[in-house]
């Protein structure tokens, strides 16, 4: 399967907020800052799940990726430039796996939205969250023998998680709405 199978059009996009030569740079505007956001009030935990959906609804897989890789750096630059994460091998390495994880969610989320793309949009929307959830989890839990941190992976903890991505997933997804019903408001007004 190539990349470009993968890839929606303007009408095959799952969620357009803006014109298609505007949803990459929408996107990547709206996952940093949400990013920045989470960066700051959960640090560690910030939902690229639901980045990872928002990505894979709005953009190509070919698109996608750099947009997540984007929001990834963010995290990373907020993580050890504002809040002073160790400079370590260790944490070095979690922050790569951390990057892995977001990229494998965002690829799991496409190939989910592509499956699914007759259904309903929420439910599309809900299996893929669930698939990239599920992804990024196993992603970061493979890394566990060699860079520790396999306490971190019960039950209360993944699904506390898994909530905070569904709620971040509904409120961008609000966010992207409200730019779309807003944006013929704002056409009509500068033409005016």
């Amino acid at each position: 399967m190539t990349l470009d199978v993968l890839a929606p059009s303007g009408s095959e996009a799952r969620l357009a907020p803006v014109p298609p030569r505007h949803a990459a740079a929408f996107c990547f505007a709206l996952l940093t800052t949400a990013c920045a956001l989470a960066s700051f009030v959960f640090a560690c935990a910030t939902p690229f799940a639901a980045f990872a959906v928002i990505a894979a609804a709005m953009l190509s897989l070919r698109t996608a990726l750099p947009v997540m890789l984007g929001a990834w750096l963010v995290n990373q630059g907020i993580g050890f430039g504002a809040l002073h994460y160790p400079v370590d091998a260790n944490t070095l390495a979690w922050g790569a796996m951390i990057g892995a994880a977001a990229l494998s969610a965002t690829a799991t989320a496409r190939g989910v939205l592509q499956a699914l793309r007759a259904s309903p949009a929420p439910l599309a929307f809900a299996a893929a969250l669930l698939g990239a959830y599920t992804a990024y989890e196993l992603v970061l839990l493979a890394a566990t023998p060699a860079l520790g941190g396999a306490a971190s992976f019960t039950l209360p903890i993944v699904a506390r998680l898994g909530l905070t991505s569904a709620a971040w997933l509904v409120g961008l997804v609000a966010v992207s709405e409200i730019v779309r019903l807003l944006a013929p408001l704002a056409s009509r007004r500068a033409t005016s």
